[in-house]
């Protein structure tokens, strides 16, 4: 028992388990927006293992083909995979059971998801082999994460019928870009060794943090827009100037010259943002029922 709660566990971590709390919150709040309040408890539940498969699926996947890269970057050699704490073969046949939970998710909420379904899966498995090509692969990634918000609006109303769900997938893609870029910033040296591309690699890293201001600049602006069509009140432009907050305090961390407190900048404040939109957003929703 205790050998297959420590095989979990070394799982969880190869998929960065924890890193969910950057996407399901605004899965949740497409999913919010769109029944304009509570979605059934059916829609919650396949909604959250859709999410849970795909993510699975595409960071194991992105693990299986990036481990001869992580193996040679001293940052990534201790990931589970180069340093054997799991086997490719198992990774394969977690990759193939997250794929099929995120298929049988989609099955479940309606055909519409269902015909998406497998654009879903190429645009984040797709991400992997970015890097290999293009140094707009962070975009790439930001489109990959901005799925969700629409896919859920998708689950509950089975149609795009309004902009609100796209607004809200644009500030999740510029919004990850940006976080994107910051990250990177950390293999700058090891990306221009390996051929690798992507925006600190090809203009640098004080070029780059100025691209990721940027990029969360767009956000915020996609940000405001989303709060005019909403019209959520109060409680959502709350939201908006916190989230603001953060992603200016985001951008004190990190130095050109000092990348220390990228981990802070990352994982900290990336996980709260959020939160925050779903907490005021979606707090705005309910509250919008008692008024």
């Amino acid at each position: 028992m205790n050998g297959f709660w420590q095989k979990l566990k070394t799982t969880l971590a190869m998929i960065k388990f924890e890193h969910t709390l950057f996407a399901l919150p605004f899965a949740f709040l497409g999913a919010v927006l769109a029944a304009d309040g509570l979605p059934s408890l059916w829609q919650i539940v396949w909604i959250t293992a859709a999410m849970f498969g795909a993510r699975s699926a595409a960071m194991s996947f992105n693990r299986l083909v990036d481990r001869r890269f992580d193996e040679e970057n001293p940052r990534t050699a201790n990931r589970e995979l180069p340093s054997g704490k799991l086997s490719v073969s198992f990774a394969w046949a977690f990759f193939a059971a997250s794929v099929a939970l995120f298929l049988c998710a989609a099955y479940s909420l309606n055909w519409l998801t269902f015909a998406l379904a497998p654009v879903a899966l190429i645009s984040m498995l797709g991400y992997s082999y970015a890097k290999r090509f293009t140094v707009w692969a962070h975009l790439i990634l930001g489109w990959a994460l901005a799925i969700s918000p629409t896919a859920a609006w998708i689950a509950v109303r089975g149609a795009i019928d309004s902009e609100t769900p796209l607004l809200l997938s644009l500030l999740v893609m510029m919004w990850t870009a940006g976080f994107d870029v910051m990250y990177a910033c950390q293999d700058y040296e090891f990306d221009r060794r390996a051929g690798l591309r992507s925006i600190p690699a090809r203009f640098g890293i004080k070029n780059s943090l100025n691209i990721a201001r940027l990029f969360h600049a767009q956000a915020f602006i996609v940000l405001l827009l989303l709060y005019l069509v909403t019209d959520l009140g109060w409680l959502a432009l709350i939201g908006v100037f916190a989230v603001g907050a953060l992603m200016i305090y985001q951008h004190t961390l990190v130095k050109p010259n000092d990348l220390s407190r990228m981990n802070q900048a990352f994982f900290t404040t990336n996980a709260f943002v959020s939160i925050i939109l779903f907490v005021t957003f979606g707090g705005a929703v309910f509250a919008s029922k008692f008024q």
